[in-house]
Parts: C-alpha cells; structure tokens; sequence
C-alpha cells in the first residue's frame, strides 16, 4: 500500500511506501545522519521533519570541522539532499501518537506512526531524534533577542560575541560556570545574581577576575532603537550597559507524541531541565527504541548529535540484521506440510 504526501519544504509531490524498517522523528543533525546511516545499508527509512530546529535563529553552525559558519538551514538541506541520495525518505510533518503495533512482539517489535494530516506509518524501529526547548527565564525584553544577542553557549557564538559588554543571568549554581567560560571572552564582564546563591569563595574568584557582581534584582533587558540590547534595567531604576546577554536555559526534551512509546525521562542536575534516559548508542528501556541528540543529550553541539545519530543508526540496522538473520532461521525450520504426514 502507498499513500500521496507533500513535502512543504520542496513543494514536490511523491509517493512513499508505508512500511519501513525505521522512522527517524527529527529532522536535525541526529536524525538525518541516524538516516543516512540507515539508508547507507540498504534500510527503508523516513525522517519526520517538523521544520522547527532549534538553532533555527543562529546564523552559523561553529565548531563542526569542515563546516564552520555554515548556516543552520543550509546545513540541513544538504543532509536531507544526501538521506535522498540513497533513498531515504523526508516526509514534512508532525508526530501526533507513536505507539507499538505489536505489544506481545519479541526481537522483532513493530511501532505505528501517526502524523498530524493522519497519515500512519509503520516501522519496525524507531529513532527519537526530536530535539529540546530552552525555555529562558521569565525577564522582560529578554526573548526578543534570543539567538541573537542573547545566548547560551560559549563555544556555539563565544568567538562572535567576543570583547562586547557581556551581562550574565544567573539562574542556578551553573551560571557561576557559565561565568568563568564567558571571562574568557571578553574582559567586561558583569553577573547578575537575581536573587542566586553566590558565596564569599566564589566571589572572591570573580573578584580575582574582574568579574561584577549585581545583587540588585532585574527588572527588564532594555532595547536599542535599533534592535539590539542596551542594556540591563534595575529595580531601582539603574541601568547597567550591555551588548550581549548570556543565559543558561532550561533544556526539555521535546515529547509531544510520543507518550504512548513510555520512554523514560529523567531531570537534569541542578534543575536545568529533563532529558530522555538512555544508554550506549542512545538505546532506550523500549525494545525497538533508539534517542540520539539533544532530547537525549542537551549539551551536545551539532557535531556530537551528528555524530550520536550515526552510532544509534549503526546500532538499529545491527539490530535489524541480527531480526532478520533469526527470522530466515526460523524459515528454514518449517517443516513441509506436503511430507509432514508421511
């Protein structure tokens, strides 16, 4: 049975079988390498692809060797060009329900797909590669900035915001490493504590670091008339001048549709957030499962989740053979209803 799609990103109509040995859901950096290492084999694969990146707002992927400063977008159009390559799938969408089709299955266990226009696919594995959220605390005139002037990462956009007037948001006892990392980047550097712990010792380091400390609360991020940031308004009227805004987030996996696969989730340490629990090459407690990237992983950068993708894709189509090896064994064991009843 096959069934008509449209892929929204090419606007190309095609049609795509409906049974496959592995649904990717996630079309980033983990997903489309899990897939291309799946289609590489000769595996039938499709990655579901909502089109919603996380580093959808950055203007260049850093520190991924032979592509440094490739933007985001062009990053993934060329690893989607290359799943198609070898015949993978890249189907436009959203997952609404992922559930096993066959509970009582062993060895070789089934998995239906349920898109948002109510297409369903089945697949006989699964790799989770839907990414996180980071949720930015709740400052005003904070958000507006966010993948721009506002950011998270000292290795993601550190070299591009270097030498500018960085603020930190403290939001937990990571911030204070967040701190150390952004020093290195620039020499005026001030933390706000925003109500945070920070202890003699630790200020005494930041001291030895020209780093300033603010124990004033925040009211709000204040704008340029331009768009950029101008600075950090206090609740007593001051404001301090900034550029750029570092913050730690909170980093939550993205798990909308797939309840019905009961993947463990676990919390982050110091609460920053929650992640799905897996082990070596990102297998879950779910036979059949896999999770590579950041909804496993969230501090990984681009590279790592290409890199997580491709083992998890490794270790499906290992499994895939060893279902099918045993099922060919199986087939030679049955005995031939013609002769049985001589």
């Amino acid at each position: 049975m096959s069934v008509t799609t449209v892929d929204a990103k090419s606007e190309t109509e095609y049609e795509y079988e409906s049974d496959y040995d592995a649904v990717v859901i996630g079309g980033g950096a983990a997903g489309l390498n899990g897939a291309l290492m799946l289609a590489r084999s000769r595996r039938s694969v499709v990655v579901i692809d909502s089109g919603t990146p996380r580093n959808a707002p950055a203007q260049g992927v850093h520190g991924l060797l032979g592509q440094e400063g490739v933007p985001p977008a062009e990053l993934l159009r060329r690893g989607r060009e290359e799943v198609r390559g070898y015949g993978g799938r890249i189907v436009a969408g959203e997952v609404t329900d992922a559930v096993p089709a066959d509970p009582t299955a062993e060895g070789d266990p089934r998995f239906a797909v349920t898109l948002a226009d109510g297409t369903v696919l089945r697949a006989r594995r699964l790799l989770v590669a839907t990414g996180l959220r980071d949720v930015l605390p709740d400052v005003p005139g904070l958000a507006r900035h966010w993948g721009h002037s506002v950011v998270h990462c000292p290795y993601c956009h550190g070299w591009e915001v270097r030498d500018e007037p960085i603020g930190i948001l403290a939001v937990g006892p990571a911030s204070v490493h967040h701190a150390l990392l952004f020093r290195q980047l620039t020499d005026d550097l001030v933390y706000f504590t925003r109500g945070t712990d920070l202890d003699e010792d630790t200020r005494a380091r930041f001291a030895a670091r020209a780093i300033q400390v603010v124990d004033t609360p925040v009211a709000s991020v204040e704008s340029t008339d331009g768009g950029g940031i101008e600075g950090v308004r206090l609740t007593d009227g001051r404001t301090v001048p900034r550029r750029v805004i570092a913050v730690a987030t909170t980093m939550r996996a993205r798990t909308d549709g797939l309840d019905g696969l009961k993947l463990p989730t676990e919390d982050l340490p110091g609460g920053m957030g929650r992640h799905f629990a897996t082990g070596p090459a990102g297998a879950t407690s779910v036979p059949g499962v896999w999770v590579a990237g950041n909804a496993t992983d969230p501090a990984a950068q681009v590279g790592a989740s290409a890199a997580a993708g491709a083992l998890a894709g490794a270790h499906i189509n290992a499994d895939l053979a060893t279902a099918d090896t045993t099922a060919a064994l199986a087939a030679t064991r049955v005995p031939d209803r013609r002769t049985a009843g001589e």
